[in-house]
């Protein structure tokens, strides 16, 4: 009988926790409901500029308590992203009348969408929060943050360095909020109940956040892939691979999983990404990997392996590296569940294919391997060759194709016009409504006020002409 009157109570306490943070969102985001954009722009800079200032002390706990990636890259991480949304961000028109078409007798007004919930990943729990965050302010929303269980306290920390922001420049601290003691009821609740979910995280959480009926801007599943073509520059191609996958211990879903080599320059690619740091397992170490990374045969890593440097993962697997090795590479031929190491491996270690022949040779297998995982997602290419880059961008199915890029600058870079986030849509392939970088133009309504313009010609000869003139009646 306890059992029975105990979930109830403890369904009621959970509509009760979240109907409490929803109403203190609701009304705090009321204060800013009508801000100018020169307010709204503010905001988000005291916001930004309160994680920034603590980005050290902030990396630090996200290491000690989650244990996923390392100190060094977290701090850049937060630098990054939160200077990189901010400058994205900066010329971009949220507040009041953002765009007028006077051919078209248009005008477009931004308006706030409400009370966002942003599911966070135990990977993410330092920069995923702020670049949510500061895209939802500056539409004039407030947010909650929904923070993995095992990263609770790192997640809680950005919250608090990002309400004293709010503070600072006179806005409500309840513009963003968290849950406290996080738990799948109460997230299920939070997306219930809000106007909007960002869901970053796995395939389970972006799911639960399509079914729960209120709009929601979710993820794919990452499993990209780089070529490497004949034309490549090798030295720049080895460097920027080698860079993405031990940034932070892979903790991105657009590190490198894959590299297809084309056969000519396999062997040179590699000679260079051992001296960028990588370690060339022998099939036997090969399979002593595999059986620490996927102990029960599925297809998600082990949590043991995920983010954690490649000393640890050959240590956990009975292999010695040196201590300068900092990725480890595995040779790969096939594709699919009997050969694990073609998906997700959320971790420093990188599975090589070589490719003969054309470049659709290559796009064949960048295909096979992201339609075994990473529908959507991202893939890249080295090379010089026009009609190579452009044939893998016409022929795959990834809403991301990087030219001659470290595969990371796919979530914005200084060094190209991606939209910054660490939220990455892969479209319909992928499961999600949108292929694009999920950043602020995502967080606003738009109403468009129509006048009336000179009459358009609209007439059957204007649109059937050509038609009945090839093919007839």
């Amino acid at each position: 009988m306890s059992k029975e009157i105990k979930k109830p109570v403890d369904a009621e306490a959970t509509r009760h926790e979240i109907d409490e943070l929803i109403a203190k969102a609701k009304r705090a985001q009321a204060t800013i409901e009508n801000y100018s954009q020169e307010q709204a722009d503010a905001l988000v800079t005291a916001v930004g500029w309160h994680v920034f200032k603590n980005r050290e002390a902030l990396a630090k706990l996200a290491v000690e308590e989650g244990g996923f990636g390392n100190y060094a890259d977290k701090v850049a991480k937060f630098e990054n992203r939160v200077l990189g949304t901010l400058t994205d961000m900066a010329a971009v028109r949220t507040c009041g009348i953002v765009e007028e078409l006077p051919g078209k007798g248009l005008v477009k007004i931004a308006k706030p969408v409400g009370v966002v919930a942003a599911l966070i990943p135990a990977t993410g729990p330092d920069a995923t929060p702020p670049v949510n965050a500061l895209a939802a302010l500056k539409a004039r929303n407030a947010i909650i943050v929904s923070p993995h269980p095992k990263t609770r306290k790192t997640s809680a920390a950005v919250v608090e360095a990002m309400r004293r922001g709010c503070e600072q420049v006179g806005a409500p601290a309840d513009l963003i909020q968290i849950i406290a003691q996080p738990s799948i009821a109460k997230t299920e609740e939070l997306m219930h109940q809000a106007d909007l979910i960002v869901a970053t995280g796995g395939a389970a959480m972006v799911k639960a956040a399509y079914s729960s009926g209120t709009p929601a801007y979710g993820v794919g599943v990452g499993n990209s892939v780089h070529v490497v073509d004949e034309t490549a520059d090798l030295d720049d191609a080895a460097a920027m691979i080698a860079r993405a996958k031990t940034f932070d211990y892979a903790t991105s879903c657009l590190a490198d999983n894959s590299v297809v080599a084309h056969e000519s320059v396999y062997a040179q690619l590699l000679q260079r990404l051992v001296k960028a740091g990588g370690f060339v397992c022998n099939p036997q170490q090969k399979a002593q990997i595999c059986k620490v990374m996927w102990p029960d045969g599925g297809h998600i890593p082990s949590i043991d392996i995920i983010a954690k440097p490649a000393m640890h993962i050959a240590e956990l697997a009975g292999i010695s590296i040196s201590a300068d090795r900092s990725f480890l590479i595995v040779e790969e031929d096939g594709v699919g569940h009997d050969h694990p190491f073609s998906g997700e491996k959320l971790s420093v270690v990188l599975a090589l294919y070589r490719y003969s022949g054309g470049i659709d040779s290559a796009i064949a297998l960048v295909n096979e391997i992201t339609h075994y995982q990473g529908m959507g997602h991202t893939c890249g290419i080295h090379s010089k060759n026009d009609e190579h880059i452009l044939a893998l961008a016409m022929k795959t199915k990834t809403g991301r194709v990087m030219v001659n890029q470290n595969l990371n600058e796919g979530a914005g870079s200084p060094r190209n016009g991606m939209p910054y986030t660490l939220s990455l849509s892969c479209g319909t392939w992928g499961g999600n409504i949108t292929t694009e970088n999920v950043n602020v133009r995502h967080f606003f309504n738009l109403t468009w006020v129509s006048r009336p313009i000179t009459p358009r010609t609209v007439s059957v000869d204007s649109v059937f002409k050509g038609h009945i003139a090839k093919y007839g009646d």
